[in-house]
Formats: C-alpha cells, sequence, structure tokens
C-alpha cells in the first residue's frame, strides 16, 4: 500500500513547507560560512521563484537553493538552538514558515572505540512514529559532522573516507553519487564515490592554502535515476600543516625616530604573514632582533614586541650628529617562535635618526653694512649670513629673521633665501633722504621650531645692520594734487582762472627753478605760464560740452627741474563748472501724428533743456501769435513741468502735414526761451484712431535722403533701359548681317515660289525707300555706312560672271553647276562673309537660265518626263512629288 499512497500524496501536492518543525544535529562548534543543513520546500509550481529568509539573520543565512549557513564561528549550547525559515513567493508575496530546531551533535550508544576507528558509515536515516492517522514516515535531513582530512598527504591514493548508505539498499538497488566543487564541480576528480558500495575516496593530496574545506553534497537513486533520499551534506575540512614560511611584507622597511629621544618611544611596526592557519600553531609568529649596526652608543638602543612587532628605544643617546641611521635585523618564526620546529625568515629595519633643533643659528659677523638710494622700494641693501649645525632644510635649520630695533615705521623686511638660509634686509617703504640719511638696525635670528627644551640662544644670534641713505633728485610734487578750482561757465577767453605750482623735494642739491607744461587738456581750453605756473582760458568754459563729466573738467599738468637725470612731476587741475542759463529749452519730439478731427486728438511734448536747476524746468509752453492760424487751428495745455500737450481747436482739420511752432520758455534767470517748430502729420483715423492714410501722408513728408533714393533708382533704371534698347538693335544688326541658312523645307532656293506681287521675295519685306533713288545719284560704297545692301539693288561692282545653266540639264550638271556656282561666290566681293548658296533674285540684266513655262503648264509639259527630278536628291523632292510619278 506504500507506493499507493505516495501517488495519492502527489496527487494532492500542496505547496509549502513539508514539516512545521525541522530538527538537525550540528557539530557542537560552528564556523562562520559552514553550511549546517538543508531546508526542503515542496512547490507545485516549478515556475514560483522562492526567496528564503532567517529569523536570526545575523546567525544564520538560506541560500536560494534552501542550504542553511552560518554567519559567524560560535559554539552550540547543549539546549537546541530554535529559530524560524520563511519562504516567500518574490510575485505573488505569500509566505511560508517553518521553525528549525538545531540540537549539538548526538553520542550513539553502543559504539565502542574500535568501531569508530574503522571507516565510517554515513546512513540516510528515517524515523517512524503513530499518529491517530494511519501509519506514515516523516524522513528529516541529518547534517553529518565535519570530516576532518590533513593536507600533503602522501597517500596511498585514493584513500577512503566515508562509506555512503541508505537502509532502503537491503530492498533496493540504489547508486551513489556526490556533488559539488571537488567532485563534478572545479576542481573536479578530487573526490570519487563508488556508486555501489558508496565509498568516498579522496584521489590526490590537498592543499589547505588554496581550499580550506570542500561542501559536497550525497546523492541515493534506484537503478530508474528516481531518487530515493534526500541528499545529506558533507563538509570536508583540511587540516593544516606547517608548509609555509613566514613572509614579510616588505623586504625593507623604513622608520624614524627623533634623536635624543627617550626609552620606550615607539619607532615602527614590522608586519609578517603566514599563508597557514593563523589560528594554530603554524600560523602563529613571534619576532625578534638579530642584530643592529651600528652598535654605538649601545648595541640595544632599539628591542621588539615579538608578538605585535612594535619596534621602541630600550637606551638613551640618541644623537643625529654622531649616528644618522641605524640597520637592524628582524626575524619571525612561526610556531609560536619555535626554534626547533618553526619556520623563519628575516627582513631589514632601517631607522633614521630625525633632526631636532638642539643647535641655534649663529651669525657670521656681528656688524653687517648697506645702503639704498632714497624713495627705492623692494631693494635687498644687505646679506645676513648665519650658520646652523642641524640638518639643512628641516625646520631645525631654517632661520627665521626679526628686527628688534633701528626702525620703528617699519621701512624695511628681511626675507630669508631658502637654498643659502641668508637673511636678505629688503627697502618695503620709500625713505626720504631729507629726513633719514642713516638706520642703525638690530636683528635676532632663530628657527622655525623652537630650540630643545635646555638649549639657550647664545650672544652670536643677535646682529647690527648699518644702512646709509643716498641722495637722488626727486621729482617735483603739485601742492595741492589734484586741485580744485570752482567756475561759472562762459568764462571768455584769455582770462586768467588759477596758479598751479609744485614743490622740488631736493634741499640739498643746487637746480634752477622748475618749468610748466600742459600735459592733458581735452578741449583744448587751457594754457599754463612755464616760469610761475598761470593758467589762463583760450576758450570759452562750457559746462555741457562731451568733455565734461558730471560737472567736472580734468587737465594734468607737467612739472619738470633740470637735475641730473632730469625729473618730472604731473598735477591734475579739476574745475569744477557752474550752470548758467545759456541755452534755450526745446521740444523733444521733433514729429508727431494726430487726427484730423478732435477725439481723438491729442500729443504729448517734452521741454528738453541741457541747462540743470534751476535754469531748467518747469518750463512754459505757447503758441506764437503769427501766423494766425495757428492759434485758430492748435491749443496747447502744460500737463506737467517739463510736458504739455498739443491737440486741435477745430471740429475738423484736413490731413496733410503742418509746422506747427512753440514758444518754450525755462526757470532761469534771466529766463531763455527758443521757438521750435513741431512736423505735426494730420491724418485720417478709424475708430480706434490709428491712421488709415500714413502711408500718403508719409509720401508727402519724404526726406531728403528718402526723394535722393528715388532718384537714383530712377536713374539707374532709365540706363538699364537705355542699354537694353542699344542692345536689341545691335542684335537686329548682326542678325541682318549674318543671316543662318534657313531650315531646308523653307528654303525659298530649292522650291518654287509663287509670285502675285511685285518685289523681291520673302526677303525684301522690310522695305528702305532710300534706295529707291535713280542708280546715278546712289552714293559709292566707300562713302556709305555700314549696313546691308538691298538684295534687289543694282550691284556697283562688276557684276561675277556665273556659269550658264542648260535649259534642260542632267543630274551629273546640277552638281558641276553648283560647284562653278560656289567657286564664283569665293570670288565675289559683294558677297557674304561666308560660304553659301546665292539668292538670285536681281533681274535687272536679264536671266541666265533656261525657261521655266514648262513647268507652269501642265498642257504644254504633258508629253515631258520629270522622273530625273527623283534623282536630284531631298531638295527636289518636292518637286518630283508634283511633276512625276505618273497620273498621280
Amino acid at each position: 500500500q506504500a507506493p499507493i499512497k505516495a501517488t495519492c500524496e502527489d496527487m494532492s501536492c500542496k505547496t509549502g513547507f513539508p514539516e512545521d518543525v525541522h530538527s538537525a544535529v550540528v557539530s557542537r562548534s560552528v564556523h562562520g560560512g559552514q553550511p549546517l543543513l538543508n531546508v526542503r520546500f515542496r512547490s507545485c509550481d516549478g515556475n514560483k521563484k522562492i526567496h528564503f529568509g532567517s529569523s536570526e539573520p545575523e546567525d544564520f543565512r538560506v541560500g536560494e537553493d534552501g542550504v542553511v549557513y552560518a554567519e559567524r564561528s560560535f559554539q552550540l549550547s547543549a539546549e537546541p538552538t530554535e529559530f524560524v525559515v520563511s519562504a516567500q513567493d518574490k510575485e505573488t508575496q505569500e509566505e511560508w514558515q517553518m521553525r528549525v530546531k538545531l540540537t549539538p551533535e548526538p553520542t550513539f550508544a553502543g559504539t565502542s572505540e574500535k568501531d569508530q576507528k574503522k571507516i565510517e558509515d554515513i546512513i540516510f536515516p528515517w524515523q517512524q512514529y503513530k499518529h491517530s492517522s494511519p501509519l506514515k514516515r516523516q524522513k528529516r535531513d541529518w547534517v553529518i559532522p565535519p570530516i576532518n582530512l590533513p593536507e600533503n598527504s602522501r597517500g596511498p591514493f585514493p584513500q577512503e573516507l566515508v562509506r555512503i548508505r541508505s537502509d532502503r539498499d537491503k530492498s533496493l538497488s540504489l547508486r551513489y553519487s556526490v556533488t559539488g566543487p571537488g567532485a563534478d564541480q572545479p576542481p573536479t576528480g578530487i573526490f570519487i564515490i563508488n556508486p555501489i558500495s558508496g565509498q568516498l575516496s579522496v584521489t590526490k593530496p590537498l592543499d589547505r592554502e588554496q581550499i580550506a574545506s570542500f561542501h559536497l553534497r550525497a546523492h541515493a537513486v534506484d537503478v530508474n535515476g528516481n531518487q530515493v533520499e534526500n541528499p545529506i551534506d558533507i563538509v570536508i575540512n583540511v587540516i593544516d600543516m606547517n608548509d609555509n614560511r613566514p613572509e614579510f611584507l616588505h623586504q625593507v622597511w623604513n622608520g624614524t625616530v627623533p634623536e635624543g629621544s627617550k626609552p620606550g618611544t615607539y619607532v615602527m611596526t614590522v608586519t609578517a604573514i603566514d599563508a597557514d592557519d593563523p589560528n594554530a600553531q603554524n600560523g602563529m609568529l613571534r619576532y625578534r632582533i638579530l642584530s643592529q649596526a651600528p652598535s654605538s652608543p649601545s648595541p640595544n638602543m632599539f628591542t621588539i614586541n615579538n608578538e605585535t612587532g612594535d619596534i621602541i628605544t630600550v637606551a638613551a643617546g640618541l644623537d643625529r650628529e654622531k649616528v644618522q641611521q641605524y640597520t637592524l635585523i628582524i626575524q619571525a618564526t612561526d610556531m609560536e617562535g619555535n626554534p626547533t620546529y618553526g619556520l623563519s625568515n628575516t627582513a631589514t629595519a632601517v631607522i633614521t635618526v630625525t633632526d631636532v633643533n638642539d643647535n641655534p643659528p649663529e651669525f657670521t659677523a656681528m656688524t653687517f653694512y648697506g645702503e639704498v638710494p632714497e624713495n627705492r622700494v623692494d631693494v635687498i641693501v644687505a646679506n645676513l649670513t648665519v650658520t646652523d649645525k642641524d640638518q639643512p632644510h628641516t625646520p631645525a635649520w631654517n632661520a627665521m629673521y626679526r628686527m628688534t630695533g633701528g626702525d620703528p615705521t617699519g621701512r624695511f623686511t628681511i626675507l630669508t633665501d631658502p637654498n643659502s638660509n641668508d637673511g636678505l634686509v629688503t627697502v618695503v617703504k620709500p625713505i626720504d633722504f631729507e629726513t633719514n640719511r642713516m638706520f642703525v638696525l638690530t636683528v635676532a635670528a632663530e628657527n622655525q621650531v623652537p630650540l630643545a627644551k635646555g638649549i639657550q640662544h647664545p650672544p652670536q644670534s643677535t646682529a647690527t645692520v648699518s644702512i646709509t641713505v643716498i641722495d637722488v633728485n626727486e621729482s617735483p610734487y603739485f601742492v595741492p594734487n589734484p586741485k580744485l578750482v570752482r567756475q561759472e561757465e562762459g568764462l571768455l577767453a584769455g582770462s586768467m582762472l588759477t596758479t598751479f605750482t609744485a614743490q622740488d623735494p631736493d634741499r640739498y642739491m643746487q637746480q634752477t627753478s622748475l618749468r610748466y607744461s600742459k600735459l592733458s587738456d581735452p578741449a583744448n581750453w587751457l594754457k599754463i605760464d612755464p616760469i610761475n605756473g598761470q593758467i589762463t582760458t583760450t576758450a570759452v568754459l562750457d559746462r555741457e560740452s562731451i568733455y565734461v563729466q558730471n560737472n567736472m573738467y580734468n587737465a594734468t599738468f607737467l612739472a619738470s627741474d633740470n637735475g641730473i637725470p632730469p625729473m618730472s612731476g604731473t598735477g591734475t587741475l579739476q574745475i569744477y563748472l557752474l550752470d548758467i542759463n545759456d541755452n534755450a529749452p526745446q521740444v523733444n519730439p521733433k514729429e508727431a501724428t494726430t487726427c484730423e478731427t478732435v477725439q481723438p486728438n491729442a500729443i504729448n511734448i517734452t521741454a528738453v533743456d541741457p541747462d540743470i536747476d534751476p535754469n531748467a524746468g518747469p518750463f512754459a509752453f505757447e503758441l506764437p501769435d503769427t501766423p494766425a492760424s495757428i492759434k485758430r487751428n492748435w491749443t496747447i495745455v502744460r500737463i506737467s513741468g517739463d510736458h504739455a500737450q498739443l491737440s486741435l481747436r477745430i471740429r475738423f482739420l484736413e490731413a496733410g502735414i503742418y509746422d506747427v511752432p512753440i514758444v518754450i520758455t525755462d526757470s532761469g534767470n534771466p529766463h531763455a526761451s527758443s521757438t521750435s517748430v513741431l512736423k505735426v502729420k494730420v491724418c485720417q483715423c478709424d475708430i480706434n484712431g490709428d491712421c488709415t492714410d500714413v502711408d500718403r501722408i508719409v509720401g508727402a513728408g519724404l526726406g531728403t535722403g528718402a526723394i535722393i533714393a528715388i532718384l537714383l533708382c530712377i536713374i539707374i533704371l532709365l540706363i538699364l533701359v537705355l542699354m537694353f534698347v542699344v542692345w536689341m538693335k545691335r542684335r537686329d544688326k548682326e542678325r541682318q548681317a549674318k543671316q543662318l541658312l534657313i531650315d531646308p523645307e523653307d528654303d525659298v532656293r530649292d522650291n518654287i515660289l509663287k509670285y502675285d506681287e511685285e518685289g523681291g521675295g520673302e526677303e525684301d519685306q522690310d522695305y528702305d525707300l532710300s534706295q529707291l533713288q535713280q542708280p546715278d545719284t546712289v552714293e559709292p560704297d566707300a562713302i556709305k555706312p555700314v549696313g546691308i545692301r538691298r538684295l534687289d539693288e543694282r550691284p556697283i561692282h562688276a557684276e561675277p560672271q556665273y556659269p550658264v545653266r542648260s535649259a534642260a540639264p542632267h543630274p551629273g550638271d546640277i552638281g558641276d553647276f553648283i560647284n562653278e556656282g560656289l567657286k564664283a561666290a569665293d570670288n565675289d566681293p559683294t558677297a557674304p562673309p561666308y560660304d553659301s548658296l546665292l539668292v538670285f533674285d536681281y533681274e535687272g540684266s536679264g536671266s541666265t537660265a533656261g525657261s521655266l513655262s514648262s513647268l507652269n503648264s501642265s498642257s504644254s509639259g504633258g508629253e515631258q518626263d520629270y522622273d530625273y527630278l527623283n534623282d536630284w536628291g531631298p531638295r527636289f523632292k518636292k518637286l518630283a512629288d508634283m511633276y512625276g510619278g505618273g497620273d498621280d
């Protein structure tokens, strides 16, 4: 009945954990990352994506395949450890839970020490229990304790480890297999299993430093490949052997220690690593110092912490000036430093003794000398040299200089040369020879860092600097500079404005008086007397000039002496111009537009005055009395101090352009007024007050520039038309002089024409009456203008003798006749300047051709054969069609 029951259970599949509580037996010592058990989850729909979780995520983690791993290393207590494993559908968010109980590894009764030495059997366990329901079998996972296998084993291989067996092998023929890294996954082939007996073996030596543990899974299936037992996890730990020497991270270690350090001062830390297990003796290192060089002042100046590798000082007497560097040989040994069984390695520690400020700087001389010209800055006047026994270019050697006396006004500073450590005495403020002729400075030298405790500055750390000032020719200077003068505008040319003089600071030099000249005068309004510096005007001063900014006009003057070398100085004269009422107001804008009716009918205008208050607004607006039509048609009202409104007085004013004079008066004292003409364009307006005939008004009021532009356009257009006419006439003459051959179908020379009027044929359509003169009165060709002679005019020159054509020519004679005619035409001076067949249309002296009367009458030529016309070519095709071909 068991198979039948199993089938029924498969048919009633239910998604979820197969049990509410899952029990597993694990080893008491759990390591981080160790697999503990495999939880089984039944999914009736194989497409579900399940996510597993743990209620104790800091201790346990569940993989996507249902394997529970330890997140950290810990010891299981005697009591079972419980936690909850959850499974959640990622799509539907449906969740299932199962409680997991971990029990420490059990001790099976009846197991003897002898049995434990045999190859262990790993059995797929199961248990039976009874409920009120019929008998059921519930399987549970059993996590096998890890198998410990030493690395570097010498064999023989394959070496048997354990035997996997199922309790159902008594009734079924089973096949065993293992999967996982080391079996069927890289590195493959390390572990193999006998499929019949289930014997698990290792095939070669293991290396813990490459793989510390293997996680395999054992399977049991029947001969048909059906799973008989749930897979069980097998963990194989590789036991470490001392097969690796310690290795220092660096072969040479560098450290520093200040000179004069006390015993116990930390210097540096050296570190070595061992590839063996750090938690076993194979990977536990110990350090020691093998040697020290040099051995002065003591052979044991340093010691090392045997566990941490920290190097510290153990003796006093470190002096950089005596020993600048120590070299130590450090040894690291595993097996906790056991010299017999441990493996060792060495490295070098180089310890540099750093400098401290135990030597103050000392001047090489007690007094230094220098000189500087007056008024010079950024000039080095003296070099102060010092000596220092400390290490160069360190804070204990770098010198700093400070002045302790002799410079109360701060005219000097002392900079330090970074390369030589010298002090550079530099002038930072101008020195006046007339005030100070010599300076005596007191300077002290010290380092960037304070002296070591117990060391004092000697007298040699202080020196005196004597600086002499040299007198030079200085530039004159104006007093005051700039000089401000207030003056009303309108001052006439030639008026004396002010006196602008300079002073010479050189009191101890023999020099003549100063000379003055103008350097900058943008409007050219001023001139200066070269002797006394008196400034007069050369033009009227105008505040409204473009050279005046904010009522201020600036001019620059030059004062020069005759010293060696000559020196000069500049001064600025500022003239503040006071406004006078010298400008009348003007109307703005100059043009406006309004409607020809009263409503809407308002023009806003503004008065503009270059003057300023009180010579500007408020303004008075009025219309002049003459002409009378101004006041009759217009009225003006002031709406503010600077604005007024012009409007029509009458109901209707005809559209056009009107000049409206407006009298504007300012508020100055005395008043200034002017009459400004406002050009008003009166137009017809729509209901919105917009001009509808603005184009006509604007055209009537075109400016001079627009009129000139229009005239130029008209002239250019006329020239183009004239050029076109001339070109057309020339083209007609060229056509008359050079007539191209016409189409063969229309060639009058190859067709019979019907003459029903007097004339010269188709080429005589344009009649020139001047040609209807007597031949005797015609001008000779030598004085006739160049042109085309009528083709029916009798030629003045001798007529060419053309060949005579027979009355009934043979077709062969036609070709000869044409060739002879061409030759005659080539020699004819009256022929056109190109080769062509002649048009014989002059009938003055008779015709050399035969009569064509036979072609004109069907009765007279009825008996004649015209078939020979078909042999004359396409030019005679029409005649052949008319007269040849029989009765048709």
